[in-house]
């Protein structure tokens, strides 16, 4: 422990979403509680909570906050509910599975997207040559990216003939490393199986070729090893982690599988807002203070932040597998190292505003892969997202952030113009556009997953 102080119309309608208040970090006033507690996990993508508290953020909105890490992403979403965490690094897909009640049902909300990108796929270095034949070489001899799951197909497939199950590892039933797993083995042709809740089958195996199950982060690269697993996904640095110990070969990265994709976000109970929202629009401000430092001047303080995140409060990998992905590269096969400028984003692109089409995509997968049980029309899929996040807090935090000089209006999107919705979204590995306000036509263009009137 370190001591460390949401059809055009309702789109207009979330277009206005502002708090009505000047927005200076005078007129937001003092901080309702200070003392607070913020869980994470190990994961470089956490970066934005040790920066700010490291640069003093944090205590800059008078705030005096201690981190902790915890042991899984139920522990963590647990810590947050019942009041001894006040905040957390989470999953995407946390606040807005529980707020519909898919395992735990709680009001989480998020007005603070951490990160774009940062998620790889590995397999062994069994499979990885069992993949090998099947994928196109460059003139040097190295593998073409991206390696789409068509290359796994037939190994997949040999296995089954044998008898043998097919083991995956992700880190949580709705974690974008789940989704994201899912999506690329159904572009390949391979089923990643159903979830049907309302039967009490939440093992998410019906139908299976992969059978994926949880396996926490930090966990991977041993499983993978033990053999009890072929292959996994997971954010780093446990992808580069697998290749320092060469256990195993990162074949694909989530920049490769949907261009930019949203990853994790800090949630907060709605209650905690509501009780506290002078310390809510602070803790947003120290946030989007340390995403912006943590991508400033083309990521020229990344190895600063490496070294930060390399100590045992924080992540606790080596400062080298940790700065193989962050500081703008990644390694696939041993020795193919390659340049991935954009595989840790945190601030460009808008990485940090929190959009509502990016808590519809979980939706969509959700009900693509039987989490929800039921088909629900557009307008449910915009409800929600108007639930869980909240750029008006955000846009409260951004505005303050430019009336005090400290980040350019430049550096935000427009936020008298924002809708919530990004444009229709065309980088995924299998071509298929993803447009946000109109979450059922998207679900329906899958040829693995459920449909419109499909029900297990």
């Amino acid at each position: 422990m370190l001591k460390t102080s949401f059809t055009t119309g309702l789109i207009s309608a979330f277009a206005g979403l502002c708090l009505a208040t000047s927005a200076s970090a005078t007129a937001i006033g003092e901080p309702e509680k200070e003392d607070l507690t913020f869980g994470f996990i190990k994961l470089t993508d956490m970066a934005p909570i040790a920066i700010a508290y490291e640069k003093g953020y944090f205590e800059d909105e008078g705030l005096f906050v201690t981190i902790e890490a915890q042991a899984n992403w139920k522990v963590l979403l647990d810590g947050v509910i019942d009041g001894r965490l006040d905040g957390a690094h989470m999953l995407a897909g946390q606040p807005i599975a529980a707020t519909i009640g898919y395992g735990t049902k709680a009001e989480i909300i998020t007005p603070f997207s951490m990160d774009l990108n940062g998620n790889g796929i590995t397999v062994s270095n069994e499979v990885w040559q069992k993949m090998k034949p099947n994928i196109p070489k460059m003139a040097d001899g190295r593998p073409v990216h991206p390696i789409k799951a068509d290359a796994l197909k037939p190994v997949v497939e040999s296995y089954i003939d044998q008898g043998k199950p097919f083991n995956m590892g992700m880190v949580f039933p709705v974690s974008t490393h789940n989704y994201e797993l899912r999506y690329w083995l159904a572009a390949g042709g391979i089923h990643p199986g159903f979830y049907a809740p309302h039967k009490g089958d939440t093992s998410g195996k019906i139908d299976a070729q992969a059978l994926l199950s949880v396996t926490p982060p930090p966990q991977m690269p041993a499983t993978l090893e033990s053999g009890t697993i072929y292959g996994y996904c997971v954010g780093e640095p446990w992808n580069q982690q697998a290749v320092f110990k060469g256990i195993g070969v990162p074949v694909v990265t989530d920049y490769e599988i949907w261009k930019d994709n949203p990853e994790k976000v800090f949630g907060l109970t709605k209650a905690f807002t509501e009780k506290y929202p002078n310390t809510t629009i602070r803790l947003t401000r120290a946030l989007i203070r340390a995403a912006k430092w943590l991508d400033d001047n083309n990521n020229a303080n990344r190895p600063e932040a490496v070294k930060i995140l390399s100590q045992s409060n924080y992540v606790g990998a080596d400062y080298d597998v940790i700065a193989n992905s962050m500081t703008g590269t990644f390694e696939y096969e041993k020795g193919d190292k390659r340049s991935v400028p954009d595989f840790n984003v945190f601030f460009r692109y808008n990485a940090t505003y929190p959009y509502y089409s990016d808590a519809i995509w979980y939706l969509t997968q959700m009900r693509r892969w039987g989490q929800i049980s039921e088909d629900k029309p557009d307008a449910w899929y915009f409800d929600v997202a108007k639930k869980v996040y909240r750029p008006d807090i955000y846009k409260a935090a951004a505005q303050s952030l430019i009336e005090d000089n400290i980040i350019a209006a430049s550096e935000f999107p427009d936020l008298t113009q924002e809708t919530g919705f990004r444009k229709p979204q065309t980088h995924f590995i299998d071509n298929i556009v993803y447009d946000g306000s109109k979450p059922n036509d998207y679900i329906n263009k899958f040829a693995i997953g459920l449909k419109a009137g499909d029900k297990l």
